[in-house]
């Protein structure tokens, strides 16, 4: 006689359950309508091909290839050393290190909502806002001149936007040169001082499972996602241009 198969919270759900055909036959599913949607969207919508390159005529904005334009439309918001340098490197590195950084004590096979919040979440914020988004934006709302249009707007060739970007300390009154120094230092440092202590805080039983290095690690890189967003919002709304100056180094 066969043993009964563990229930867990949900009465009549067995804990664990096939590969086959639960899994298999749901992922197929899903890419089955994935290809159809892609093929009736490809036959009924024709490709947006532009004119053959002209080398006398530069086109305004020149734009590069869709996959690119997240990076592209970043640097509008940093200096190139970050944007085409740094943002990369982190990218590549982060994802490198999603193995060694997101283990799982109760083993390999657990990617639910339930056992996967943090984990969803993030991945999500990463892939949506910081890349997704930043796509959108520089196909649809990056007009002439690399200037941001609504949906509603023309693009007018001629448009020129006269941007005053200020320094955060000055935007907060800060006039001289060491106490601008300071000030940045402070809101930097702060942020990622603040920002490890509220997570640590709040992910407590966490670090019992996956250690104290690995934990500040992915903290770290979490925070640097959500800064990336914050400085784009301060740059959009306020022409930020720099948070801390120094003599040395601009963040």
């Amino acid at each position: 006689m066969a043993a009964e198969a563990p229930k867990n919270k949900v009465e009549g759900l067995a804990e664990k359950v096939h590969v086959w055909p639960y899994l298999v036959r749901l992922e197929f599913l899903c890419a089955l309508f994935t290809i159809i949607g892609l093929t009736v969207w490809s036959i009924v919508i024709d490709a947006p091909l532009e004119e053959a390159a002209n080398p006398t005529k530069t086109p305004n904005p020149s734009k590069a290839p869709w996959y690119f334009l997240g990076l592209q439309d970043i640097l509008v918001y940093f200096d190139p050393w970050f944007a085409g340098v740094v943002a990369p490197v982190l990218i590549i590195v982060g994802l490198m290190l999603i193995p060694y950084l997101d283990i799982n004590p109760k083993g390999n096979g657990y990617y639910t909502y339930a056992e996967r919040k943090v984990a969803i979440w993030v991945y999500s914020f990463g892939f949506l806002v910081l890349w997704i988004a930043l796509i959108i934006m520089g196909v649809f709302l990056r007009g002439p001149g690399w200037n941001l249009f609504m949906p509603w707007q023309y693009w007018d060739p001629h448009k020129v936007v006269a941007l005053v970007s200020v320094d955060l300390p000055y935007a907060f009154g800060v006039r001289t040169y060491e106490m601008a120094m300071l000030f940045g230092g402070v809101v930097i440092i702060g942020y990622f001082a603040l920002g490890t202590a509220a997570y640590l805080f709040v992910e407590r039983k966490a670090i019992k499972a996956v250690g104290l290095l690995r934990m500040l690690i992915k903290v770290q890189l979490y925070l640097i996602m959500i800064g990336i967003v914050i400085k784009i919002v301060l740059r959009l709304g306020f022409n930020i241009k720099y948070v801390w100056v120094t003599p040395w180094f601009n963040i």
